[in-house]
């Protein structure tokens, strides 16, 4: 579930559903992504402040060790760093620095390390760099072990472990000669096999343009296909282990990596960082690097500032039909005039009684109002009432 400021709501609804059919919590397999530290850094799509949404996320993993073990219940997510701009480097290394913050919250919130670690997962960008990019995949699993045993003392090999998802770049996809990013896809994709990923999404080549087709989907999903069963890329773990690029390369990712981590450990961790806007400046400060150096042509984008055509608009694009809107806030206007709306009110007022208490776990109550058929946006407003919302800190 790629959710994060609601993503306890959406969670809460997932596990509704597998009541009315009959599914245990106990048995839900599934992962959320619940990273709200990367959207301050560089998403965007936030609603409370910092410190009350490191409360929803604590509160999830309390109740997931507890009551739906198999859930995985963050994805410490880098794809949205890189996507903004960031360095290899400091994709790691802040996402890294994320992940040790949900660790430390979790930990001053009294659950042991090995009770959650090992369902800590990651979500990384694959960039167009090859080597680069399996060196960064090889350089973050080396230094989250480490952070997990060294600073944290877990002892269970799972909590050392760094499971991620990658998905290509969709940064990097041009408008221009878009049957171009069919090649970028299958290279960075052969980057994160390499690289050790345990799962992959790769992007469409028209999705600089629109909502990829059907086609183009497919053409996606056979990259992926002929990686795993022609290429052999996927038949040994790290095939390019050994090679002294590719080593010196991942000792040297390590080394900025931890280098950054450092300076966020010495200004008290990435929440401390993401308020006073340090994270956010540098991985701005490397976006206006790259764009300068493909705007002087020193970087070179194939079909953007070198081997330029002249091209006929592209045709064929998916145009989502406005129905589809319309549709949705028909069911939503139905679910409300049929549920019982004095159980809702009754469940909205627990939950702003609740959420003034910190000392209380959401997850039930959100559960409760959510049985009630309360909507994201209604729970999410009564939240907004007692924790307010995040203002980001401009500076001219």
């Amino acid at each position: 579930m790629t959710i994060n400021a609601p993503a306890s709501v959406l969670l809460a609804m997932y596990i509704a559903v597998g009541e009315k059919q009959g599914v245990p919590a106990n048995l839900l397999r599934g992962t959320i992504q619940n990273d709200i530290l990367k959207e301050y850094a560089a998403r965007g799509t936030y609603i409370f402040p910092v410190k009350p949404s490191m409360r929803l996320i604590t509160n999830i993993f309390e109740y997931c060790s507890q009551n739906v073990p198999k859930w995985n219940t963050i994805s410490i997510s880098g794809y949205h760093i890189r996507e903004a701009g960031s360095t290899a480097a400091q994709e790691i290394a802040f996402t890294i620095a994320d992940g040790i913050a949900y660790i430390e919250a979790a930990l001053k919130a009294g659950m042991k390390i090995d009770e959650f670690a090992g369902r800590l997962s990651f979500f990384w960008n694959a960039h167009n760099n090859v080597l680069e990019e399996v060196a960064k995949f090889r350089a973050s699993r080396r230094l989250w072990a480490r952070v997990l045993k060294d600073r944290f003392g877990a002892k269970e090999a799972k909590s050392m472990k760094l499971r991620f998802h990658t998905q290509t770049a969709g940064s990097m996809l041009t408008a221009q000669q878009p049957d171009n990013n069919v090649v970028r896809v299958a290279l960075q994709a052969a980057a994160a096999v390499m690289g050790g990923t345990q799962s992959l999404h790769t992007n469409s080549r028209d999705e600089a343009l629109a909502l990829p087709t059907q086609a183009s989907v497919q053409i996606a999903l056979r990259t992926q296909q002929i990686i795993a069963y022609e290429s052999g890329l996927a038949d040994v773990v790290d095939p390019l282990g050994g090679s002294y690029y590719v080593e010196a390369m991942t000792n040297a990712i390590e080394k900025e990596a931890e280098q950054y981590i450092k300076k966020i450990d010495e200004m008290g961790g990435a929440v401390e960082a993401i308020e006073k806007g340090y994270i956010q400046k540098e991985i701005q400060d490397s976006a206006y690097a790259w764009q300068m150096a493909v705007e002087s042509g020193e970087k070179v984008i194939v079909g953007v500032n070198k081997f330029q055509v002249e091209e006929k608009p592209v045709e064929g694009l998916l145009r989502v039909d406005a129905s589809a809107g319309e549709f949705q806030k028909k069911k939503l206007a139905e679910v409300k005039a049929g549920r019982d709306n004095d159980k809702v009110k009754a469940e909205l007022a627990k939950l702003e009684t609740a959420a003034a208490d910190e000392s209380v776990n959401l997850m039930p109550v959100i559960l409760d109002c959510v049985r009630a058929y309360c909507s994201i946006g209604e729970i999410c407003g009564v939240l907004r009432k007692v924790f307010g919302e995040f203002k980001p800190h401009v500076t001219l």
